[in-house]
């Protein structure tokens, strides 16, 4: 057998490389990439969703426009260079207490709902998101459904809808 043929084959059972390194990941920034995740999750990130997260990110930080486009900029390159959802939740688990989960599930389904529509890759997500984060999916339901309430009773006082 020649020498490159030997080397060829050892290649393929040589070890792989040291992972890839998982992007440095902070609290507010964890958060805010798993609200882009979840605007993103049927690939129609609209204006309308968009602005949904930038409202979530104010109300939750604090934050004024500025900082708040600043956060969303770090949360959209980070979810999209972070594989999955786990390790998202993971560190969403490690800054949000268990008592305070059900009111995140909240802010996604707001995220979620911005543009009016539900969709298949979205109720996915949130059953994912909602079990990853140890709540059932009874919570996210009721999440979803808190969300909807608000949206309609706004729905019916306004001016127009009269």
């Amino acid at each position: 057998m020649s020498e490159k043929a030997l080397k060829w084959i050892q290649g393929l059972f040589a070890p792989l490389g040291p992972p890839a390194p998982q992007p440095v990941m902070a609290g507010e920034v964890a958060l805010a990439a798993l609200l882009v995740r979840a605007a993103r999750a049927n690939d129609d990130y609209n204006a309308l969703q968009v602005d949904a997260v930038d409202a979530v990110l104010a109300r939750r930080f604090g934050l004024g426009p500025w900082d708040v486009a600043a956060l969303r900029t770090k949360a959209e390159a980070l979810e999209a260079a972070t594989g999955d959802s786990v390790h998202l939740t993971r560190v969403i688990k490690d800054v949000i207490p268990y008592e305070d989960r059900p009111e995140y599930l909240l802010d996604l389904w707001q995220v979620i709902l911005a543009d009016g529509k539900r969709h298949e890759q979205e109720d996915g997500l949130m059953r994912l998101v909602s079990n990853l984060l140890g709540l059932r999916d009874r919570d996210s339901a009721f999440a979803r459904q808190q969300v909807q309430a608000r949206k309609a009773e706004k729905t019916d006082q306004s001016p127009l809808a009269r």
